[in-house]
This record gives structure tokens, sequence and C-alpha cells, in this order.
């Protein structure tokens, strides 16, 4: 048996996932999930049917971008996942979605903002938004020039804090400790943004929520003073 066995079905069970939360149209976005120990991350073959694929259909590659198995091209979008988890050591899985009310911020190059406790609960602001790509950058080695991006945004950012992304008039990227908490904050991220555009037709002046709740329920999810759910849930 395939030493990567059982990192393949997290994988592919995480894409599953994307179009059974309503996040995926078509065969866009993809969901990737790393053996740091084994220095491998598995990820969605490129273009490939979510109805159609299977758990041996799933590409594991190196933190180097060689591919170490599977018969499949990985997804077009593998560099900017690699750049993500070699910069951002405590992440063990990454979801790309375009999923619809979060891509609309992204192509609009706008932050998601921090309206309520329902976006507080899983980021600890605004969901960021990268700069525009420069001619150069999308020329050359896009996708790993996307991560770079990224990387650049989140200076000064903890990703734990933050755990997504809004690539400028791209789309949403997202992870988490694991790739099922990716999907999570993926869920959480289009969520907040759809609840954002309605929030800002009800009340277009809206400020952002208050720091003291916004940290309040923030932090009693994440961090050593986190108290919600059940111990080692």
């Amino acid at each position: 048996m395939s030493p990567y066995t059982e990192l393949r079905r997290e994988a592919f069970e995480a894409n599953l996932a994307l179009p059974a939360q309503g996040l995926i149209n078509l065969t866009f976005g993809n969901a990737s999930a790393i053996d740091r120990a084994a220095g491998v991350f598995a990820i969605k073959p490129s273009g490939v049917a979510y109805a159609a694929m299977s758990a041996d259909d799933i590409v594991v590659v190196d933190l180097d971008g060689v591919r170490v198995e599977g018969r499949l091209n990985p997804s077009s979008d593998t560099p900017t996942h690699r750049r993500l988890f070699l910069a951002f050591e405590g992440i063990g899985g990454v979801v790309h979605t375009h999923s619809t009310h979060g891509t609309a911020f992204a192509q609009a190059g706008v932050a998601i903002p921090a309206f309520g406790t329902t976006h507080a609960d899983y980021f600890a602001g605004a969901v960021p938004v990268t700069r525009k790509m420069s001619r150069a950058e999308i020329e050359g080695e896009y996708e790993w020039e996307t991560g770079n991006v990224i990387i650049e945004r989140f200076q000064g950012l903890d990703p734990a804090d933050y755990p997504g992304v809004l690539v400028n008039r791209h789309a949403p990227f997202t992870w988490g400790p694991t790739v099922a908490k990716a999907v999570e904050a993926a869920v959480a991220l289009e969520c907040a943004a759809e609840m954002a555009l309605l929030s800002l037709r009800l009340a277009p002046d809206l400020a952002p929520i208050e720091p003291e709740l916004r940290d309040k329920h923030f932090r009693r999810k994440h961090g050593p003073s986190a108290y919600y759910g059940q111990p080692g849930c």
C-alpha cells in the first residue's frame, strides 16, 4: 500500500466538500493536505470534474514541486499551494475556491469588512485583499507569484488570526491546521462575504464591529484563552 494513501484520502474528502458546501462551480478550485514529516502534499488533479474524481486521482507533490505519486497532472494552482506551505509553517491544508460572494470582493479588490460576530468567530479583522499583480508577475511564474503576493500581504499578520485572503481580481484562498479546517475557513469566508454585502445594502454607511466585541468573539474560539467548544475537539 502507498505511504500516502491516508493523505490522499484526506485531500480527496476535502475536495469533495467544496461542491457539497456550494463553494465550487464547474472544475474551479482545489484543496490540498500536507504531510510535513514526509515533505509532501496531496492535491486535486487539474481540470477533473469533482463528480468523476476518486481518491486514486489525487496527486502527491513534494515541496520542490516534483510529482511523487499519481498518474494525472496536479492542479495548475499547485505552485501557489506549495508557496503557502513553505511560508506558513503552521498550516496543514490550503483551499482555493471561486465562491460567489468572496470572489465578488476579490474581483473588486475590496477586503471583506468585519461587521459582526459571525465574521469575528473566524477572522480577527477584515479578510485582507492583496495588491493587483504586475504584468511581469502575470506573464512570469504566475501561480508561484500568486503565492508571493499573498505572503507579501501577510507581512505583519498572523495566518492563524486571518485564515484566508482575497487575491485581487481573482478569488479566495484559505488555510488551517488541517485541510478540513481550511475548508471550514472557506465556508466562513463565503458566509462573511455574503452577509457583508447584505449588511451594506441595508446600511451603506455601516461601520466595522467594535474592536472589543470583535476580539471577544475571536479569542473565545482561538488562542490560549479560548473556551468555546469541548476539550480536544
